[in-house]
């Protein structure tokens, strides 16, 4: 008698794995590509990219930092400036000990117009001839963005503010002050000795 065939149970077709590079790469180029990569050898010296820190900061001074101040204000700086009753050129001056020369971006503009009649007397102070007008070339306008960009740019310039959020993004970038108010007057954070900054 012949052998019966018996059929087989639990048997499965055979499946490519999901993990095959030929569901992945279906040109053979792609293919040659990954098959070409080495693995990295751990003894090699390994590369880092540091970012570079421009040529004005010298260990914690900033050396573009001087009379006149350049101060960068923002919205709510503005705005609880006017809750405090501070005039903000002559406060600023009490401070530092100097000239001051409170700057004021198109996007802080912005923002205090879009505020509506609420902060009619905050955009009558930014509309002030002492302030310098600082034109915004980007899109959009959210202030905190703007602002951070140009004191990462250009560190000769001191921010004012009060926002939290603001103010630790500020602390990551070395070599810019920030302005703040407690106790009714202007304090002013990270600013060396050498410059004429109180300590409090």
């Amino acid at each position: 008698m012949g052998k019966r065939k018996t059929k087989k149970f639990a048997s499965m077709k055979r499946m490519i794995s999901l993990k095959d590079q030929r569901i992945f790469f279906r040109n053979e180029k792609d293919r040659a590509k990954v098959q070409k990569t080495k693995k990295k050898d751990p003894s090699e010296i390994k590369e880092k990219e540091v970012p570079k820190y421009p040529s004005c900061l010298f260990f914690q001074y900033n050396t573009q930092l001087g009379p006149p101040y350049h101060i960068l204000v923002d919205t709510n700086f503005i705005n609880f400036s006017i809750k405090a009753k501070l005039d903000i050129v002559q406060s600023m001056m009490d401070c530092l000990y100097a000239k001051c020369i409170p700057c004021i971006t198109d996007c802080v503009m912005a923002e205090i117009e879009k505020l509506g009649m609420k902060y009619r007397v905050a955009l009558r102070i930014a509309k002030d001839p002492r302030f310098e007008r600082l034109p915004c070339t980007h899109k959009g306008t959210y202030a905190d963005d703007c602002l951070v960009q140009r004191v990462t740019q250009h560190k000769c310039y001191i921010l004012a503010t009060v926002d939290r959020d603001l103010k630790r993004r500020i602390r990551k970038i070395p070599g810019v002050p920030i302005m703040y108010i407690s106790n009714h007057r202007f304090n002013i954070e990270r600013m060396p000795d050498d410059y004429g900054a109180p300590r409090f």
